[in-house]
């Protein structure tokens, strides 16, 4: 039988595809043998049982065929979150963790705001932020039961217990309801992106939303304004290349302060902005003001 070592050098050679080779080979392995990357540094001559060859010899073969390491292994990292995934959900990205980090510096430390995190998926967004901002009361929803029942579990490992989760699309789970911030990672790849075949075993839905990839962007910056005070912030995660068309969606609805932060890799990666103010009319933030609040503790319509 081989050696660790051996195993991982031969593994590497089959994974020339990918990006990350050896990365892959390691963290396949490690999942194997239930150990991190610092035993495999450690052990480089233990020799792999017959089973644990087999194991890992199947997961290779298909990393090699495409299937992303997060789901031969079924966990990944983000934030301080380790979170299981599935094909039902998206794999969080670290591009990700720039959302996380924009919506922390608007919330206070000790703040008991109300947030939404729509299509929330694996629920890395939502439970990042409840674990960041324990006071925080955070609505996470998703059209896919199975991408929620997921969102739910690693909620329950990672301790974060200040996530409600709902079933439905979009906006529809929050009806009548105010929240100082609505965050979201929505699909924005355009129908017809030839990336989209490198990402054939994530859910497509989850994935792709339109001719230009902007449709449900369109929608969340639309409705938005019916569910935040005035203010309030919308912040949507969106491709490297689509910023600009991000921002020029929320300033034609009214937004305030609109601008993008950048990923890691220096991309144009988060835009966001407050809402628009309420005009004398009442309009702007979708709704007009009444002496009663609501659960959230916004006025509700009048």
């Amino acid at each position: 039988m081989p050696t660790v070592a051996e195993a991982l050098a031969a593994a590497q050679l089959t994974l020339t595809g990918s990006d990350t080779p050896r990365l892959d080979a390691e963290l396949l392995l490690c999942h194997v043998l239930d150990k991190n990357r610092a035993w495999l540094r450690t052990w480089p001559e233990r020799a792999l049982t017959a089973d644990e060859q087999a194991t890992f010899a199947e997961l290779v073969a298909r990393r090699a065929a495409g299937t992303p390491v997060a789901y031969l292994t079924g966990h990944c990292g983000f934030w301080s979150l380790e979170l299981r995934v599935t094909p039902a959900t998206l794999i969080p990205r670290p591009d990700t963790e720039t959302l996380v980090e924009w919506a922390l510096e608007l919330i206070p430390a000790d703040a008991a705001w109300s947030i939404a995190d729509l299509g929330t998926g694996s629920g890395a967004i939502a439970l990042a932020i409840g674990r960041e901002r324990p006071r925080c009361r955070i609505v996470a929803t998703d059209a896919s039961a199975d991408a929620l029942a997921v969102a739910q579990e690693n909620a329950t490992l990672n301790q974060v217990n200040n996530v409600a989760f709902r079933h439905g699309a979009w906006f529809t789970p929050l009806a009548g309801e105010r929240h100082h911030l609505i965050v979201s990672n929505p699909p924005y790849i355009a129908e017809h992106d030839p990336h989209l075949a490198g990402l054939r075993h994530e859910p497509r839905s989850a994935l792709s939303a339109g001719p230009d990839g902007l449709d449900d962007i369109r929608l969340l910056i639309a409705g938005a304004p019916h569910h935040l005070p005035p203010d309030g912030w919308l912040l949507l995660e969106h491709g490297w290349d689509q910023g600009a068309a991000v921002r020029e969606l929320l300033q034609r609805h009214g937004y305030r302060q609109v601008q993008t932060r950048r990923d890691g890799a220096g991309h144009e990666r988060i835009s966001g902005g407050q809402c628009p103010l309420i005009t004398a009319a009442g309009h702007g933030c979708g709704y007009t003001w009444a002496t009663s609040r609501d659960a959230a503790g916004w006025k509700q319509p009048g």
